[in-house]
C-alpha cells in the first residue's frame, strides 16, 4: 500500500481518483491548490503525488519547481487535459516522472502508479546498499587479508557457524557482516550483541526477550535478538566472556532452533545463522573450565583468524586514506593530505588497539591539524608520544609470545592511564576497547587500579 497525494483544482477528478486509488489498496489524500500541497508534503510523508499541470493561481509546473528548489525528493506524475509537447518537455526537466493526458484511463493509471512505486523501490535499495557497502567497507590491499577475504567467500555462501579469531579492534564484527552480505540470508536482518558489555543478569533477556512482568522493570514485552534475527543473521561478539549458565541456555537454543522467552510458557521457532568471535583463546577457556566444550564444539566450526594490524602494515596507507576520506565527510571537513613522513611514521607504529584504533589516532590528526599532516603531528597524536618520544617501535619483552603481547599490552596500558590521570573512560576511548573490556584487561594483566589511584606501583 502507498500513500498518494492528488493535486487538482476539479472535485469531480478528485473524488474519482481517489475512489480508484483505495479500491486498489492505496491510501489518498486529495488537495485543490499547489500552495497547500507544497505545505502538505513538507508535514507529511507521501510515496508519490499526482497533480494537474492547468490549476488556478500556481499551476503544477510551478509546484514541481518548488519542490526541486526545496530538496524534496518525491516522485510526480503530472497530468493535463490541455498537454502538449512543450508542457511535457518543461514537466520532465523539472523532475516529473511520467506525463498523462484526461481523459485518464484507470488501467493505465494504476498501472503508471506501480511502475513508479517499484521504480522508487529499487532507488532506494539501491541508495541503502551503497551507504552500507561504503559504511563497511573491507579496506586491505595486502596478502593477509586477502587469504581472510578468500575464506569468507568459501564459507559465506554456507550455514556453517564461523567462530571469527582475533584481537581487539582488527574488524570482526566487519567481516561477521561480510559473511551475512555474501550469504544466502542477506535480505534478512544482521543482528549484533556484545556479550562482554551487556551484565549478566540482562543478557538472557537480550538474547530471548522476555514477557511483560516476568521481572521487576519489565513493563512490556520485549523481543531478544534471536527472534529480531528471524531468516538472517546474529552476530555474538566476545562470546569467550558469556556467563556459563547462560553457555548452557545458549546451547539447547543453537541444538532446537527454539526460544523461550524470559516470563514465557512456550518454545519459538527461530531460524538463525549464529556468527561468534572473541578476541580470547577459547582452547584455554575450556580447558579452565570457564567455556564449555560442548558450547565449543558448536560454535567452533569454521574458525577464522583475523591477523593484527601490525602484521599487515602494507594495508596502513589505504586505510589512513580510506578513514581520512569517511572522517571529513562525516565532518564536512575538507580533506587534509598526509604527508610521506606521517604514513612512515604511522607505519611504523605497533597499534595495539588495531585498526579501530588507527580510526581514532585519523580522526584525531584531521581535528587537530590545520594543513597537511607531518611525522610530528602523528608523534604527538600517537598513545605514549610523550613518554617515549616516538611512539613508533615495539619494545622488546622476554618470554614466550603471549607473554611478550601480555607484557606490551600491561606496559601500553599503564602509559595511557598516567597518561589520562587514570581515567578509564578516556584511557578506553585512546585505545579503542570498550570500558568494559578496559576493565577486565587490566584485571587479566595484573594491574591494581585502586593502586594506581592511589600512586602507587601497580
Amino acid at each position: 500500500m502507498a500513500h498518494l497525494l492528488i493535486v487538482d483544482d476539479d472535485a469531480n477528478t478528485l473524488a474519482s481518483l481517489a475512489r480508484a486509488f483505495r479500491l486498489a489498496g492505496h491510501e489518498a489524500t486529495v488537495c485543490d491548490n499547489a500552495a497547500r500541497a507544497l505545505d502538505l508534503v513538507k508535514s507529511q510523508a507521501f510515496d508519490m503525488m499526482l497533480s494537474d499541470v492547468v490549476m488556478p493561481g500556481k499551476d503544477g509546473l510551478a509546484l514541481l519547481e518548488d519542490l526541486r528548489n526545496t530538496g524534496i525528493a518525491l516522485p510526480v506524475v503530472m497530468i493535463s487535459g490541455q498537454a502538449n509537447i512543450e508542457m511535457a518537455v518543461r514537466a520532465t526537466r523539472l523532475g516529473a516522472v511520467d506525463f498523462l493526458e484526461k481523459p485518464l484511463s484507470t488501467d493505465k493509471l494504476l498501472l503508471t502508479i506501480d511502475n513508479v512505486l517499484k521504480l522508487k523501490r529499487l532507488e532506494e535499495e539501491n541508495r541503502d546498499l551503497r551507504q552500507r557497502v561504503g559504511k563497511h567497507e573491507i579496506v586491505h590491499s595486502g596478502e593477509a587479508m586477502r587469504r581472510v577475504m578468500a575464506q569468507v567467500d568459501r564459507v559465506a555462501a554456507s550455514e556453517a557457524r564461523v567462530c571469527i579469531l582475533g584481537e581487539t579492534g582488527t574488524g570482526k564484527e566487519l567481516i561477521a557482516r561480510a559473511l551475512h552480505e555474501r550469504s544466502a540470508r542477506r535480505a534478512g536482518p544482521f543482528v549484533t550483541l556484545n556479550c562482554a558489555a551487556v551484565p549478566a543478569e540482562l543478557i538472557e533477556s537480550e538474547l530471548f526477550g522476555h514477557e511483560k512482568g516476568s521481572f521487576t522493570g519489565a513493563a512490556a514485552r520485549h523481543i531478544g535478538r534471536f527472534e529480531q534475527a528471524s531468516r538472517g543473521t546474529l552476530f555474538l561478539d566476545e562470546i569467550g566472556d558469556m556467563p556459563l549458565v547462560m553457555q548452557a541456555k545458549l546451547l539447547r537454543v543453537l541444538e532446537e532452533s527454539q526460544v523461550e522467552r524470559v516470563g514465557g510458557d512456550r518454545p519459538i521457532a527461530v531460524d538463525v545463522r549464529v556468527i561468534v568471535a572473541t578476541h580470547r583463546n577459547l582452547d584455554e577457556l575450556v580447558k579452565k573450565g570457564s567455556f564449555r566444550q560442548d558450547l565449543y564444539h558448536r560454535v567452533y566450526v569454521y574458525p577464522l583468524l583475523l591477523p593484527p594490524l601490525r602484521e599487515r602494515a602494507g594495508d596502513i596507507r589505504m586505510l589512513v586514506g580510506h578513514f581520512a576520506a569517511q572522517v571529513a565527510a562525516q565532518n564536512g571537513w575538507k580533506p587534509k593530505p598526509f604527508r610521506p613522513d606521517a604514513l612512515d611514521a604511522l607505519e611504523r607504529y605497533s597499534w595495539p588497539g588495531n585498526v579501530r584504533e588507527l580510526r581514532n589516532v585519523v580522526e584525531r590528526l584531521l581535528l587537530l591539524a590545520d594543513g597537511p599532516v607531518d611525522a610530528d603531528a602523528v608523534r604527538l597524536a600517537l598513545p605514549g608520544a610523550a613518554s617515549n618520544g616516538q611512539g613508533a617501535d615495539l619494545p622488546r619483552f622476554d618470554g614466550t609470545l603471549a607473554q611478550r603481547v601480555d607484557a606490551f599490552e600491561r606496559e601500553t596500558i599503564l602509559a595511557e592511564l598516567k597518561r589520562h590521570n587514570q581515567r578509564m573512560t578516556d584511557t578506553a576511548k585512546a585505545l579503542g576497547l570498550e570500558r568494559s573490556h578496559l576493565y577486565k584487561k587490566c584485571q587479566a594483566l595484573g594491574i591494581d587500579l585502586r593502586a594506581l589511584r592511589k600512586g602507587e606501583d601497580a
